[in-house]
């Protein structure tokens, strides 16, 4: 069996260079790669492009990454909880891409999937559509998409073996599952990490074969991004 087991996020990140593209799973900071984020910031790659579906906050995830001017490019849905974020883009020094939220999923399944492009009616007759290919359906217009095209896809699971299956838990079944498989090399980070055979198949949620390097991550800090509790009477 290929051996996917790497010591720590210094050997699985190994290969990433200035100017690559980056997949990073998560949804807000739930189910975000942490321990490779903070060896992306030790490693202090720049100019890179990052595909993710937020850009985490101002001290957290891949605010971590802004902080530190290490991302020339963002491809997102969501942006509103960073304020370096803000300040970076409307300066100009952060090129931004906003996408619709299925749309960004959608163009990492079909990297993942080996599809060129798809299309979709989202973002039809909006600035997402300028530029882009349309065609009408069925007397509906549809905007053509391309797919994602990634060095490295990084995510975080919740459970993985030494051949690289995965299961993700609760709302960490975001964006991590269609990133796998959708960049050259995919690195999973996991809390977990048992022999080959230990898990139960019928759990996996992403086969081996879509990983390349996996290993075990340790100090998760699954910080809330915004807490919301009651008032005691």
């Amino acid at each position: 069996m290929i051996k996917k087991t790497v010591q720590n996020a210094t050997d699985a990140l190994a290969g990433i260079k200035d100017g690559m593209t980056l997949m990073l799973g998560g949804f807000g900071l739930c189910g975000i790669p942490e321990n490779s984020i903070a060896e992306l910031v030790k490693k202090e790659v720049k100019n890179i492009t990052c595909i993710s579906n937020n850009a985490g906050v101002d001290d957290f995830g891949l605010g971590l990454l802004l902080q530190k001017k290490q991302i020339k490019k963002m491809i997102s849905s969501y942006v509103g909880e960073n304020d370096e974020f803000e300040r970076q883009m409307l300066s100009g020094e952060l090129d931004v891409e906003l996408t619709p939220q299925g749309t960004l999923a959608e163009k990492c399944r079909a990297a993942q999937a080996g599809f060129p492009a798809f299309y979709t009616p989202a973002g039809y007759g909006t600035e997402v559509a300028e530029g882009k290919e349309t065609r009408e359906f069925n007397g509906k217009m549809y905007v053509l998409e391309e797919a994602y095209k990634a060095d490295f896809a990084i995510v975080k699971a919740w459970k993985g073996d030494t051949a690289g299956n995965l299961i993700f838990k609760g709302t960490a079944r975001n964006f991590n599952p269609c990133m796998c498989g959708a960049a050259k090399i995919t690195i999973a980070e996991v809390e977990e990490l048992v022999p080959a055979g230990e898990l139960d198949p019928n759990q996996v949620h992403v086969p081996g074969i879509f990983v390349q390097r996996i290993f075990q991550g340790k100090n998760y800090e699954k910080r809330i991004e915004q807490r919301t509790v009651r008032q005691r009477n």
